[in-house]
């Protein structure tokens, strides 16, 4: 492929002649080229950002990385190869260095990149993958999480032990509590856990490093989503802070994550700041002084949708205060202006997912402009450099003032991949939901809608169910690939959606074929209205996860409007899923208590209690390391439908998890999903 850069625009793909238009694919969708993760350098006058590039024959990817100028008055460059990938970038105290993480020496390890010329050297060499790091503040030493064996008393005991037992000749594996398997992987054992390391005049790390985290028994980052943003450095270099669970029996009920200090050399163990809040504390970022910690705070114990209020702990007298408990989002980080005066965080808020940025000392509030959802972000003195995607657009790089005024393209991808697609138009509704309540959702149009004309619909019921389905550019659901085959679809933030107020967020729990359903129904009914293009006749819903639950749900409950339906992990029976997947605290205050204890709450709304009343074709998608939603689920609904004599497929696969990842697979999917709407769809169904 074909990379011409000019000017400040970076051009991805061969130019050549316009074609005729057509509708967007799922081979266009696993080929886009996709930036994120804009690191700016210490002066601010650069740019540093990942692409990740796929190899669709290969079934793999490659993520590279490029600098460009914030002003945009020079093109793009890029710093590494395409033979390994590269992420993680940070920038040397001095601007001088690119730090970044890459397998290309065979596992993932740290290494250094000159920006003024030369090859990138290896910083560390250890015998395990280095899963995250952060700089100190001076560059003089690196902190970073290896999984390890937590009685292990270096890493080549680590090593020796796996080693072992690949070798033996007995597979059995004995547990004595769970999280005996957590999102996609079995237990083993080892923990993730926080080391420091020097490193030296040549630029390399001590070839043993400090565990700082000992004591500790829990995952520091925690598995599986943690990343090096749980733990921080002090100013003056001279401690740490993490996040972490601490393990004991109730880990898969609890979410108490707080939020500890330790030395950086390990003279003492490692202190609890947040001990008086048993709910989830999480990013704590350093004010510049060092005397104040800023980070996130859930109050509900047990909740994983909870609100994360912004709160300040001054380390000198030990008070907290939270900074803004009227602003009524839920941040998704923290990032420090320069002057220290305000906080920027991404949060979902209507459908979108803007940045708000937070003044410290009064409270206020402000949401930056612009539409879409802003997936990545990094804040300089005078910039504010952030990728964002929209319904009709895969991610671009965009710079702008720290108010977010002056906004400009820095960087776009895919012009030339997309250069004879014609997106689907898009547009957000609202209607008297659930109790009258406001409730939005929206419709995208055909690829190739004319005026007067009637489409069928893809119907997206979205997951979590504390998420929101809005203006972005999704990479497993996106709308654009049923528009692109002549469908319109619509969506709906039903009660339980996040970015509308945490009482909406919170009125799913206890509820989950309640309020939604109404407001599915009720949506349904003014699209519909809203819309004449919409075929209501020729329609099919589809949902993963608590989308996939509520498409078991409405089989039995609400299956009147539907040609045919499609579930992708979805839940079958709720009691069954209460004793077998792995975080249990998010069943359990779903059902508010455990099965035993409670079992009338996880009837209530319980899929499996009323086979008896579905009728509708449906295509059941299911991955076997799915441990969020066992491959059991999707078997149970696939057995249900078949004994029910009910048209039926089930599309399983053995190597995915709760998504569909593989670029071939993912093709796999949509083409079975699109062939499923079609032939329920099509004339000789009407």
């Amino acid at each position: 492929m074909l990379r011409l850069l000019t000017g400040s625009m970076l051009v991805l793909g061969a130019v050549c002649a316009s074609a005729a238009p057509r509708g967007f694919t799922a081979e266009d969708l696993v080929a886009l080229d996709r930036v994120s993760s804009p690191v700016l350098s210490p002066d601010g006058t650069q740019v540093v950002f990942a692409l990740r590039v796929a190899d669709v024959a290969a079934n793999k990817a490659v993520t590279s990385l490029w600098m460009q100028a914030v002003d945009g008055q020079s093109p793009a460059r890029r710093l590494t190869g395409a033979a390994s990938s590269a992420v993680a970038a940070q920038f040397s105290p001095d601007g001088r260095s690119l730090y970044f993480l890459s397998p290309r020496s065979g596992s993932m390890q740290l290494w250094r990149l000159p920006l003024q010329g030369g090859e990138a050297q290896q910083v560390t060499r250890y015998p395990l993958d280095v899963g995250g790091y952060q700089l100190s503040p001076d560059g003089r030493s690196i902190a970073f999480n290896l999984e390890v064996f937590n009685d292990c008393a270096d890493l080549a005991c680590t090593v020796k032990r796996l080693s072992d037992r690949a070798e033996a000749k007995t597979t059995g594996v004995l547990y004595e509590k769970l999280f005996v398997r957590h999102w996609d992987t079995w237990a083993d054992g080892r923990r993730n856990q926080l080391f420091v390391a020097a490193l030296g005049a040549d630029g390399t790390a001590t070839a043993e490093p400090l565990k700082v985290s000992r004591e500790i028994d829990g995952d520091v980052p925690s598995k599986p989503f943690g990343g090096s943003e749980d733990y921080t450095w002090a100013p003056d270099g001279k401690s740490l802070v993490f996040a972490v669970r601490i393990a004991g029996n109730s880990e898969p009920w609890s979410t108490n994550f707080d939020l500890y200090r330790v030395p950086s050399d390990a003279s003492s163990a490692p202190a609890n700041l947040t001990a008086d809040n048993p709910a989830w504390d999480s990013g704590p970022v350093f004010r510049a002084d060092g005397k104040a910690l800023y980070y996130m705070a859930m109050k509900h114990p047990g909740f994983e949708a909870d609100r994360f209020g912004l709160m300040e702990k001054n380390l000198v007298t030990g008070a907290t205060r939270e900074i803004a408990p009227n602003w009524d989002y839920s941040a998704g980080g923290i990032t420090l202006s320069a002057d220290g005066k305000y906080i920027y965080t991404g949060t979902s808020d209507l459908g979108q997912h803007p940045i708000h940025r937070i003044e410290i000392a009064s409270g206020k509030s402000q949401r930056l402009p612009g539409t879409g959802q802003v997936e990545g972000f990094a804040l300089g003195r005078d910039a504010l450099v952030f990728t964002r995607s929209s319904l009709t657009s895969p991610a671009q790089l965009f710079a702008a003032r720290t108010d977010g005024s002056k906004e400009r393209v820095l960087a776009r991808f895919n012009e030339a991949a997309l250069k004879d697609v014609a997106m689907g138009a898009y547009e957000q509704f609202e209607f008297a939901g659930w109790n009258d309540e406001t409730v939005r959702g929206y419709v995208v149009k055909p690829w190739n809608y004319a005026a007067g004309g009637k489409y069928p619909v893809a119907f997206i019921i979205h997951g979590g169910p504390q998420g929101s389905m809005g203006d972005s550019f999704h990479y497993r659901w996106n709308p654009q690939t049923y528009a692109g085959m002549g469908f319109a679809v619509v969506f709906i933030d039903f009660h339980g959606s996040t970015g509308y107020g945490q009482k909406f967020t919170d009125s799913i729990s206890g509820d989950w074929g309640g309020k939604p359903l109404e407001d599915l129904q009720k949506g349904w009914a003014a699209a519909l209205s809203k819309y004449a293009y919409l075929d209501g006749e020729h329609a099919c819903a589809l949902g993963a996860s608590y989308g996939g639950y509520m498409i078991n749900w409405i089989a039995g409950n609400w299956n009147q409007p539907w040609k045919c339906l499609v579930n992708h992990d979805g839940v079958f029976d709720t009691r069954s899923m209460g004793y077998s997947t792995e975080e249990l605290w998010f069943s359990e205050w779903e059902n508010g208590g455990t099965v035993f204890a409670v079992p009338q709450n996880y009837e209530k709304f319980n899929p499996a209690n009323h086979v008896a009343d579905w009728r509708v074709p449906m295509l059941v998608v299911q991955g076997d390391r799915d441990y969020r939603i066992p491959v059991e689920q999707g078997l149970s609904t696939f057995t249900a439908l078949q004994r029910r004599g009910i048209p039926s497929q089930l599309l399983y696969f053995p190597d995915e998890n709760h998504w569909v990842l593989k670029p071939q697979n993912s093709i796999q999917w949509h083409h079975a999903v699109n062939d499923w709407l079609k032939r329920w769809t099509s004339n000789a169904n009407k």
